[in-house]
């Protein structure tokens, strides 16, 4: 069973539990709608014990999952953890609440680039705790090359035909512009839009699957049907660590994409008690150290991080090095250009 199998049991377990002991938690349960490994029970469950607030999570394939399942409304969830360029639009809608940060002693200690980002600062008002960042890198299959692929033009060779990935995420088209030369990825023009998409579909023979979830893509890995593809930085590496496959991961001449993601409260949420209770954790050395070792990913607060991680960890995570944060392309809101390209994007599928 892979990890990522392994975390849909244990959250399925969870559901299981909170259906049966409804009457005994209430007022006490936590519902979060959030990315693989960001409710595991490695940390969630000492939380859980703690608080006496139940945690039950609903993970997401792709930040464009987050507006349509807040739209549908019945309060389903207490908290979200979009990435920067995604959280724009909950604002704007009213989807998610302004934060106390009164009530975060340690939000102080939180880098100040992810701290003061725009993406969650409107207004004066201050709507996400950033907790986790990274780069959209690449990952391939050593055995499969025989010599080290440094360009993104090595998802494109016609050489690996059906042994190609890419995420289903908009994001394929900054992958395209980048090897286009169209740099200024955020604000591209109707026609390099077009560009990207007609590079995309040059590859769409070569492609095996794009890939939703990091349990698929492991999974493609592990059946031999994928040798190269984006990847989350750190995450599905390790995955596949662990399931005895070695992968290499590496940022392209043509450079990579960065994200933050943070953790915001849904308006109206009747569990505010218990989201400021896991708001504190997650950017404790107990939620810090939590996602750095279940994902691999770097994380928000530096004192927690140093506090937990050991010297050789917390410079493999780039924590005492954020000009490497600095060198990736930090995902931006695309505004009124957002249905643009995610309409280009399915176009692109749809072929």
């Amino acid at each position: 069973m892979t990890r990522i199998k392994q975390l849909a049991a244990n959250a399925s377990s969870v559901a299981i539990i909170l259906a049966t002991t409804t009457a005994a938690y209430a007022g006490g349960e936590l519902n979060l709608l959030t990315w693989e490994g960001y409710a595991d029970p490695s940390f969630i469950e000492p939380f859980e014990a703690a608080t006496g607030c139940k945690v039950s999570a609903t993970y997401v394939g792709a930040n464009d999952d987050f507006a349509p399942k807040l739209a549908a409304g019945g309060g389903v969830f207490d908290l979200v953890s979009p990435s920067i360029d995604s959280t724009a639009p909950l604002i704007a809608a009213g989807f998610v609440e302004e934060i106390d940060t009164a009530k975060l002693p340690r939000f102080g200690e939180i880098y100040d680039k992810f701290r003061d980002a725009d993406g969650i600062n409107v207004d004066g008002k201050t709507y996400g705790v950033p907790y986790a960042w990274g780069a959209i890198s690449f990952m391939y299959r050593p055995d499969k090359f025989d010599t080290p692929p440094t360009s993104l033009a090595e998802l494109w060779n016609p050489e690996l035909k059906g042994r190609v990935s890419l995420w289903d995420d908009k994001s394929a088209l900054y992958v395209a512009a980048r090897l286009n030369g169209d740099m200024d990825i955020y604000n591209l023009s109707d026609d390099q839009i077009g560009a990207a998409q007609e590079k995309l579909a040059e590859q769409r023979p070569l492609v095996r699957k794009y890939w939703s979830t990091a349990g698929e893509l492991v999974d493609l890995f592990l059946a031999d049907e994928v040798w190269v593809s984006n990847t989350w930085a750190g995450y599905q590496s390790a995955l596949l660590a662990a399931e005895g496959m070695e992968v290499v991961e590496f940022i392209p001449k043509e450079r990579a994409e960065g994200w933050m993601d943070s953790f915001m409260i849904v308006s109206g949420s009747p569990n505010e008690d218990c989201a400021y209770k896991f708001l504190n954790m997650a950017i404790s050395e107990q939620g810090q150290c939590g996602v750095a070792n279940v994902n691999g990913y770097s994380v928000t607060n530096p004192v927690a991080a140093r506090a937990c991680m050991s010297p050789e960890q917390f410079t493999a995570l780039h924590q005492d090095d954020l000009s490497y944060l600095d060198s990736l392309m930090l995902w931006e809101n695309l505004g009124a250009r957002l249905q643009t390209y995610t309409n280009a994007w399915n176009a692109v599928k749809a072929q």
